[in-house]
């Protein structure tokens, strides 16, 4: 790797504490752009990045191999502005995030990819390349070794012909997917498409999702502990938030039941966003429930709610970590007006009720089962 890279991502000053150095997956994803398919990267356009976590694949594929107006899909917000802010930090452009999978990879070229946990996320995309890109595209995966799995392998050889694993390098592997099934295979194969759309007999209601939205198509049990309580959260709110909304169910299942509440659904993924969206339109609440893309609430107007409802994640991939549920927790008790109140179903072990005591207010238990807990904090 030329030292201009590491150089370009190393941490420069205490006022740019979001720049991190590049990792040894991004790095090999890098060193190998050029020798699967260098001509890609000498031509606009042809070139598109998936899922960058902080814009080092995006800046280092501009700054390294001299690629232009590169597309850049990113389901994470949080990806995104770290991506805006090393950009503006180290005045690098040439990229753009189209608004469609479809737009992402018309005759596309070379696709660079960090794997994710999410299995059907690399069917969703995968299948989107197959169809969409360059009959020459190649789709150059990259993942930690210990998260990667051989499903990832069976997903890829649904789309193309040629897929190809590296050897190990430090902790990271390579998968390689060239020679896209395009005419039988994807273009005509309509019984697996994406968003997937489920009847749930239990709630009555369809759920729809994109691939890697958490829970999917199916009733996460946390989730079904905190539907049970519901009806009793604030009967009298007129608006209500939920955060971390995923496939929708939870805002879904609220202005459902209470035909005159507005309910703001909100999610740091795109792809969740886009599921609840879909699933408010499946089940004909489409007028009441608003879909937006903040991380944890962070766009959402102070004091403009009075009911808050929450099942916060605990995991960022596959790092275990509370920070997201803190983060939920803090906006919750700025989105909320006096009185009102954030019901929040967590899994038991992880302790939450000291901190939203602290950070939100009087907190009282709903339910507790063997694993799940459901609280109601009050704004004072």
């Amino acid at each position: 790797m030329p030292p201009d890279l590491a150089d370009l991502f190393r941490r420069r000053d205490d006022d740019a504490p979001d720049l991190i150095t590049i990792d040894g997956t991004d790095r090999f994803i890098l060193d190998e752009a050029p020798h699967v398919h260098g001509d890609a990267l000498r031509q606009p356009g042809e070139v598109a990045v998936v899922d960058d976590r902080n814009g080092v694949l995006t800046l280092g594929v501009i700054t390294v191999h001299g690629a232009s107006d590169v597309r850049v899909v990113q389901d994470s917000l949080v990806g995104v502005r770290a991506l805006e802010a090393n950009a503006g930090a180290f005045g690098r452009r040439g990229f753009h995030h189209p608004d469609s999978l479809e737009r992402a990879f018309t005759d596309a070229r070379l696709v660079l990819l960090r794997l994710s946990k999410s299995n059907d996320r690399l069917d969703e995309v995968a299948r989107a390349v197959a169809r969409y890109a360059a009959p020459d595209v190649v789709l150059l995966c990259g993942g930690v070794s210990k998260h990667m799995n051989l499903g990832q392998n069976d997903v890829l050889r649904r789309y193309f012909g040629e897929v190809t694993a590296s050897r190990g390098r430090g902790k990271s592997r390579l998968l390689v997917a060239q020679d896209p099934l395009r005419a039988s295979a994807v273009r005509a194969d309509t019984s697996n498409p994406w968003p997937r759309s489920v009847h749930n007999d239990e709630l009555g209601m369809t759920l729809v999702a994109h691939g890697g939205v958490f829970a999917g198509t199916s009733l996460d049990l946390g989730t079904r502990v905190l539907l049970q309580v519901m009806d009793d959260a604030v009967p009298t709110a007129r608006t209500a938030v939920d955060l971390g909304c995923g496939n929708g169910v939870i805002a879904v299942s609220l202005a459902r039941r209470r035909p005159s509440i507005k309910v703001v659904a909100t999610d740091v993924s795109q792809i969740a966003v886009a599921s609840t969206r879909a699933t408010a339109e499946a089940n004909g609440v489409a007028d009441r429930v608003q879909a937006v893309r903040t991380d944890a609430g962070d766009e959402l107007q102070d004091r403009s709610s009075q009911l808050v409802l929450c099942n916060p994640p605990f995991h960022a991939d596959t790092t275990v970590t509370t920070d997201a549920a803190e983060a939920m927790f803090r906006n919750a008790a700025t989105i909320l007006q006096g009185g009102g109140e954030l019901w929040c179903v967590w899994n038991s072990h992880l302790r939450y009720r000291p901190v939203l005591e602290r950070v939100v207010g009087t907190t009282r238990q709903v339910v507790r089962t063997d694993k799940f807990t459901v609280t109601a904090s009050r704004v004072s």
